[in-house]
């Protein structure tokens, strides 16, 4: 048996020893680790028990860094090196004092062992301090007093912080039990120790040439001698990532789910002069964004619409998993709105790898997929779409959109990941008010339905949910659909006012609005889809049908005073469209309204007809005595009938009788409208009932301006008691004598020879007064005062209805003739019935005998 003891000490200004190590032993009784014999066995317990030098057998070598007078020194449990090297091993210190025992039981001419040894500095020795170690002093980290290799790294940035085992690059000392402390600024934070050289083993083999090369591994039960343990934290405490050994070119990085990671490397008490350890930097991976929203276990979020708006951003972010993950996770993310909101998400950037660092391989597809859930919960009913990192394609900027106010999304891995997930994605969502002032239409993404059953009046906008203008395809503009319905047994006019309109201007087409309906403008557009009459089977009209009848009102202006339309029917359209080639750029996420407007239904059955065929006279009777009866009174009332006229009449209004609820213009009005004006003609209430004794006739140039179809329109609003008010209202259609231009009675033509009822077609009779009026023989004595009354006249003073003209027509002369023919035809039925009489007595008689 023989032991040496060299001791090597750097009395220069150096702080490195490097020693080249080649060890061989030739001999029948050489010790091997690894033999299954009975002695190897025991003698390698002993080893591994660390027993004293002179029971471990064989030969080996201990090497003690550093002393008692060091900073750093494993002097208390060197471990010992044993077996073969035929190849030089390299050995650097960590201090400037090296001792070196070697220990041989039979020391023979056939046992030798030699190495080189030299001092260098920290400069010259890159491959562990890396390029200006000058500037990072605490490069390797921190060493806690009292320890050999036990080091704190704060505020890791890459290039910044060198993990490394001791004495690498060369061969790490036996007997290790090394802590790491890691720590970076900002999570996640990782381990880049891809592709960098990883040799940690410690198998029980000599030499190299027969120790087998054994893969990265891990796993605990895989790895018995020499490993690292990985912990996601900052303690033993903290769960385990991985445990791994090996040698080779580590697979991949490993990224922790906070700023700290805490890494253990262990190396058994006896083992060959083979393994040179590991280097990785740290850093942080660059995944991390603060989320909208809670938590609840390490990756269910609950992304709500209150937390985005607590963010003051006006979109959610989240991000696929960037750390670590066991086998089997699941990680969840419900968006959660208000009701009436929906979801939408969207993918900036999107891309499906296969797994680079499955912690458990699987075989088949998707090992990692993310599932998308029209729902609050993963229904596999309500799957919008799966993406398997098999077979799946990445979807980037396209709208995933939900029905309901909640939207679910669920990543799955089987396999666990050390580097994070293999589909990366980067994931955007926001809420949309989707709110219907009407009845939603199914299909439809803002067409709404305004009935007058669930309510008869309000008001609209154009779509709260702005997400419309930018799901139109490039082809076809955005069109919502208002359609405005009632029955007559409720109402027959549908009043629809707009109160504002505030569209862009184009930055496409700045022209002006020239022609509405044709130019690529935004408008609206009005029309109604029944003709009057039409009962509701009759197929409606489409809009390109009412265009070219003209029966259509279009704005495509910005407009700030209110435009009125009033149907002649119980059904209206409205229609927003949004030229498609700017509606996302001017108009989504824009949240004042494009245009706004209210609606009303009015004219119930207490009104009667609401539309008045051209007559020579007709009446209005409020309230409508068919009604009466058979509807309950409302708490108010709008009435609007609109008299049309035959061409070239005039007009002369005439209330029959009227009664109001009081003399408060506010509990009841009768206002009368000609067309081409806003304002009313006449307005008569309690106050001013008088006016209706003495009614201005209405001429036929005020009833048709503009040479449309001729008419009146009159309007009640009852607002207190609507029942308690009653008025008839009668009219007459008058024939205008000859004007001159001036407006003046054409003399010329009336004494120009012949009566007035010859000059002038369907006069029948000739009002008294100069006004010139005349009306239809038919209307002389009917009951009615059809002419107006007129004061300041020649002749004689009496009108239609007057007792000089209707006694005269009442009284005809008698003809005889027919009188005559009627008593005789009395008489002569007289004796048929006597005839009959006596016969049937006779017959009686006769049969008594």
């Amino acid at each position: 048996m023989g032991v040496n003891i060299m001791t090597f000490k750097n009395y220069m200004s150096y702080n490195l020893f490097v020693a080249q190590f080649k060890l061989v032993r030739w001999s029948n009784d050489k010790f091997e680790l690894g033999q299954t014999s009975k002695k190897s066995k025991l003698r390698e317990n002993k080893q591994m028990q660390g027993g004293t030098h002179s029971d471990r057998g064989g030969w080996h070598f201990l090497i003690v860094d550093g002393n008692a007078k060091t900073d750093v020194s494993n002097r208390k449990e060197p471990g010992i090196f044993c077996g073969e090297s035929e190849q030089p091993q390299t050995f650097m210190s960590e201090t400037s004092f090296v001792k070196v025992v070697f220990h041989s039981d039979n020391f023979t001419d056939q046992t030798y062992f030699s190495f080189d040894t030299r001092a260098e500095q920290q400069l010259v020795v890159y491959l562990r301090y890396g390029q200006h170690p000058e500037l990072y002093p605490n490069r390797r980290g921190e060493v806690v007093q009292g320890s050999y290799c036990e080091r704190i790294f704060r505020d890791c940035r890459l290039q910044t912080c060198y993990v490394q085992s001791p004495a690498y690059p060369g061969v790490y000392p036996r007997n290790l039990h090394c802590r790491y402390y890691l720590n970076t600024r900002l999570p996640f934070i990782k381990l880049y120790i891809e592709n960098e050289e990883f040799n940690i083993d410690g198998q029980r083999c000599e030499n190299i040439m027969t120790c087998p090369m054994r893969p990265i591994s891990s796993g605990q039960e895989n790895c018995p001698y020499d490993y690292i343990k990985i912990y996601d934290g900052k303690n033993e405490l903290s769960p385990v990532i991985g445990t791994f050994c090996g040698m080779g070119k580590f697979p991949y990085s490993i990224i922790g789910t906070s700023q700290d990671l805490f890494v253990e490397f262990v190396s058994s008490p006896a083992g060959p002069l083979l393994n040179t350890g590991f280097h990785f930097n740290v850093g942080n991976w660059p995944g991390h964004v603060d989320t909208a929203g809670s938590r609840n276990g390490t990756c269910d979020w609950l992304l709500s619409s209150e937390s985005l708006r607590a963010s003051g951003d006006s979109e959610g972010i989240f991000l696929s998993v960037a750390h670590w993950y066991p086998p089997h996770t699941s990680c969840t993310y419900l968006m959660q709105g208000e009701d009436g909101e929906i979801v939408r998400l969207y993918f900036p950037s999107f891309r499906i790898n296969r797994i680079e660092s499955p912690i458990q391989p699987i075989e088949g597809d998707c090992g990692e997929s993310l599932t998308l859930y029209d729902a609050s919960w993963p229904d596999d009913s309500k799957i919008i779409k799966t993406f398997c990192d098999t077979f799946s394609k990445a979807m980037e900027k396209h709208d995933f959109v939900s029905t309901g106010n909640a939207l679910f999304v669920r990543f799955e891995s089987k396999t666990g990941s050390y580097s994070g997930s293999s589909l990366y994605y980067w994931a955007h969502y926001d809420f949309f008010n989707n709110t219907k002032l009407g009845e939603p239409v199914p299909g439809k993404s803002c067409d709404e339905v305004f009935a007058s059953w669930r309510q008869t009046r309000g008001w609209l906008r154009s779509p709260l949910n702005t997400l419309v203008y930018k799901q139109a395809q490039s082809s076809e503009d955005v069109q919502c659909l208002y359609r405005f319905v009632t029955d007559k047994r409720l109402f027959a006019r549908v009043i629809l006012t707009i109160t504002g309109i505030h569209f862009k201007e184009n930055p496409y087409n700045q022209g002006p609005c020239s022609n509405c309906l044709e130019d690529r403008v935004d408008k609206l557009v009005m029309w109604e889809p029944l003709p009057p009459g039409a009962n509701t089977s009759y197929p409606p009209i489409p809009l390109t049908k009412a265009a070219q009848s003209g029966d259509v009102t279009c704005l495509c202006n910005k407009h700030t005073s209110s435009t009125q339309i009033i149907s002649r029917g119980e059904q209206l359209n409205l229609q927003l469209i949004v030229d498609s080639a700017h509606s996302a750029l001017s108009y989504f996420k824009h949240n004042a309204p494009l245009f706004e407007a209210t609606y009303e239904f009015v004219h119930g059955p207490l009104c009667g007809p609401p539309i008045i065929q051209p007559v020579l006279n007709g009446e209005i009777h409020y309230p409508y005595y068919e009604a009466i009866g058979y509807v309950e009174p409302p708490k108010s009332i709008r009435c609007i009938w609109e008299i049309k006229v035959n061409r070239e009449r005039d007009l002369w209004l005439h209330f029959d009788r009227i009664k109001f609820s009081s003399k408060a213009c506010d509990d009841g009005i009768v206002d009368i409208f000609l067309k081409g004006r806003l304002d009313p003609y006449l307005s008569i209430c309690g106050e001013n009932v008088s006016l209706v004794k003495e009614l201005p006739v209405l001429s036929a140039a005020e009833l048709s301006p503009d040479g449309a179809e001729p008419g009146v329109t009159i309007q009640f609003i009852g607002r207190t008691s609507p029942t308690r008010a009653a008025f008839t209202i009668a009219w007459t259609e008058l024939f205008h004598l000859p004007r001159n231009q001036d407006g003046s009675l054409m003399s010329s033509r009336l004494t120009g020879g012949g009566s007035v009822e010859e000059n002038v077609e369907g006069c029948g009779f000739v009002c008294p007064g100069e006004a010139g009026l005349c009306i239809a023989a038919g209307l002389v004595c009917n009951g009615v005062i059809n002419c107006p009354n007129v004061t300041d006249h020649p002749g004689p003073a009496f009108s239609d209805e007057s007792a000089e003209l209707c006694v005269s027509e009442h009284n005809p002369e008698i003809n005889w003739v027919y009188v005559g023919a009627a008593v005789v035809s009395v008489l002569l039925l007289l004796c048929c019935f006597c005839v009959c009489l006596c016969r049937r007595c006779c017959r009686y008689c006769c049969s008594d005998d």
